[in-house]
């Protein structure tokens, strides 16, 4: 079922519902998840589904969350980004079209890529919670 803004605006908090729904971008070096490193998941705040897997979790001192790749699951599409006059490679939540952040070409593992991931877009599930 799809939602209407007034539910997702009821399920989220303001900052979750700007990030997420209209795209917006959280202030580098202030989320909550920047600094996480333990064993885990990190789902879509929206709707739960797992995005990335913390092993692919690295710092790179950019301001935001970001790993090398999305997790096996496959949960995260790909859209081409054109605001602020750049061009950017958008990533959101395949089940809900929830805004995760961008994905670059720049990123120092095997893989090359580096998702730079809004903390609000997404929620953290230690490997110990069931």
């Amino acid at each position: 079922m799809k939602k209407t803004p007034q539910e997702w605006r009821e399920q989220l908090t303001p900052e979750e519902y700007r990030v997420c729904r209209e795209k917006g971008t959280e202030k580098p070096f202030s989320g909550e998840l920047l600094n996480q490193f333990a064993p885990g998941t990190y789902h879509c705040t929206c709707c739960g589904e797992p995005l990335f897997d913390a092993t692919s979790k690295f710092d790179s001192h950019c301001g935001w969350p970001s790993f090398d790749a999305q997790s096996a699951d496959d949960n995260v599409g790909y859209e081409f980004d054109e605001s602020h006059g750049m061009r950017r490679v958008e990533i959101v939540c395949k089940h809900c079209d929830a805004h995760l952040g961008h994905v670059f070409d720049d990123g120092p593992t095997d893989t090359g890529k580096r998702y730079c991931v809004n903390s609000v877009s997404i929620k953290f599930r230690s490997a110990n919670e069931t």
